[in-house]
């Protein structure tokens, strides 16, 4: 309403304005034309010298237009057939959501020619052909929204490698990634599905490489990444013990690991046995001893025994150890080997019965019974060798035996 009154003042402001120029502005037209002439008022004649540039200017635009029907055609019939392109396509895209692969196909790439988006509709019509399992088919629909749009590669080639990811052709899908990688290497698409690529050809070094780029994109939950570095690690540096003159580059891996991984039990154990395989039983020795004032874990403490480093330094140490955990069956095992590589066969004896007394163990058993067969004790070594037997078969799987065939047979 206010902008009525406000638009009504103003019109009789110009119109009181206007009316004041013509009082103030005397004058005449004289046209002569012959014999004939032609007087009006000055502002009348120009109102309509105005009136007639108008009508002018719309002639002239009318026969411009009639000058150029066809083309006109051919705006009007281009317009036309974008927007039933459009119609067909989003039924197309409507039908690729139901999951209607066949139909959805069908309408996109019959839309595609006339669509303002021919990228889209190859794109989509190229996964609906691939759920099909019409694989041919969507490979030439990928190469067709290619040469569609310049520019595409990035789009085509993501579609691409998922479609051979849904495959399983996880050694073609890597390389097709590796390219947009290295084109893009911040994309998040592209190293979502290199992940999945990498994990799916077990190539770990690459996963290593990969998970830090993830995470400062934030595109990775931070437990995801723990249990795929751990992976990761654990499966090079079982590739790697395989291979003991690589040892150094089980060193360089570890170096590189992440801090909150050198304090995982697991790895710590794959370490050393790739450590000892290597030759490098000072450095296992070392590991597990600063890693056991940390970590008391008895796979540590069972592969300490087992070393073959400085004899007489390493029983010190352990027993250290027993002064704060002087109960530990493990421990006990432990420094009875450590005792027996020390040539202390009394002190072997001792530490071995005393593990036993905490925990039955076959192994603790076997090792006395060894111990006393060597000492010439034969009745105590066939006692506990039974006992080492009698342990061990408690912890097999319950299975059928000879003795009780015959049983069900006298029966």
């Amino acid at each position: 309403m206010r902008k009525l009154i406000l638009l009504i003042v103003l019109g009789l402001a110009v119109g009181a304005l206007f009316g004041q120029l013509m009082m103030s502005v005397p004058g005449y037209w004289l046209v002569r034309v012959g014999d004939t002439s032609y007087q009006t008022s000055f502002w009348f004649g120009l109102v309509i010298l105005l009136a007639l540039f108008i009508v002018l200017h719309f002639a002239l635009r009318v026969l411009m237009r009639m000058t150029r029907p066809v083309s006109r055609f051919k705006v009007w019939n281009a317009r036309t057939r974008n927007r039933k392109a459009m119609k067909r396509t989003v039924r197309g895209l409507v039908a690729l959501a139901e999951g209607r692969w066949k139909r959805a196909e069908k309408a996109l790439v019959k839309a595609a020619d006339d669509s303002s988006t021919p990228l889209v509709n190859y794109l989509s019509a190229a996964l609906a052909a691939h759920y099909q399992g019409r694989y041919e088919q969507a490979d030439t629909l990928l190469k067709r929204a290619h040469l569609s749009t310049d520019g595409a590669d990035p789009a085509v080639g993501m579609m691409q490698a998922q479609l051979m990811l849904d495959r399983q052709q996880y050694e073609e899908a890597l390389a097709v990634l590796t390219r947009l990688d290295r084109h893009l290497p911040r994309h998040p698409q592209v190293l979502k599905q290199l992940k999945q690529a990498y994990i799916s050809v077990s190539d770990w070094e690459g996963l290593r490489r990969l998970l830090p780029r993830l995470a400062d994109q934030q595109l990775i939950a931070r437990e995801e990444r723990e249990a795929l570095e751990l992976q990761a690690y654990s499966e090079l540096i079982m590739r790697e013990t395989r291979n003991p003159e690589d040892v150094d580059r089980v060193r360089n891996l570890w170096a590189d690991m992440p801090e909150h991984l050198r304090s995982n039990v697991d790895l710590i154990v794959l370490y050393t046995e790739a450590l000892v395989r290597g030759d490098q039983q000072v450095i296992a020795e070392r590991l597990l001893r600063h890693s056991l004032k940390d970590h008391w874990d008895s796979r540590l403490v069972l592969r300490y025994g087992l070393l073959d480093v400085d004899a007489s330094r390493q029983l010190v140490t352990a027993e250290k150890w027993l002064q704060e955990r002087p109960n530990d069956p493990d421990l006990l095992l432990t420094l009875g080997r450590l005792a027996l590589r020390n040539a202390y066969w009394g002190k072997a004896q001792e530490y071995f019965e005393a593990s036993l007394r905490q925990r039955s163990s076959g192994v603790v058993c076997a090792e006395l019974a060894r111990l006393y067969a060597n000492l010439g004790e034969h009745n105590k070594s066939q006692l506990y060798y039974r006992q080492s037997v009698e342990l061990l078969d408690k912890s097999l799987p319950s299975l059928p035996q000879p003795s009780d065939a015959q049983q069900a047979a006298q029966a």
